[in-house]
């Protein structure tokens, strides 16, 4: 079955970086959109970057200039490589790809588990 990993989350003070992954396994024909979500405790969750197949990225406000997002497309990974972390970025985060099987017909999005992000003095 299709799988999403993600790794590459801690604790950071603010003003420091990290660099997640995410990794997807199994019976992949094609992964169109890549996206990066978070959710912080007694929030919902939301997209904050994307990438399509080509390349082209868009950004929430809340992270523009400080994130990057970026893609393997022959690994099936995505990484979002974080800058300049403030406390506010303390949250769950979650890959979630749209990509189509070797069994199915069309696309649909998968998720992983999530990695906890923390930013505190």
């Amino acid at each position: 079955q299709v799988q999403l990993v993600e790794s590459g989350g801690g604790s950071v003070q603010p003003g420091g970086s990290l660099r997640l992954s995410c990794a997807a396994s199994g019976p992949i024909s094609r992964i169109f959109l890549m996206r990066w979500y978070r959710q912080a405790p007694g929030k919902e969750r939301e997209m904050i970057a994307w990438i399509y197949s080509v390349g082209s990225t868009n950004y929430d406000d809340s992270v523009k200039g400080r994130f990057t997002i970026s893609r393997d497309n022959a690994k099936m990974t995505t990484d979002l490589q974080m800058n300049s972390l403030k406390p506010e970025d303390t949250a769950m985060y979650y890959c979630n790809m749209d990509l189509s099987t070797t069994s199915e017909s069309g696309a649909r999005g998968y998720w992983g588990q999530g990695t906890q992000v923390t930013v505190s003095p």
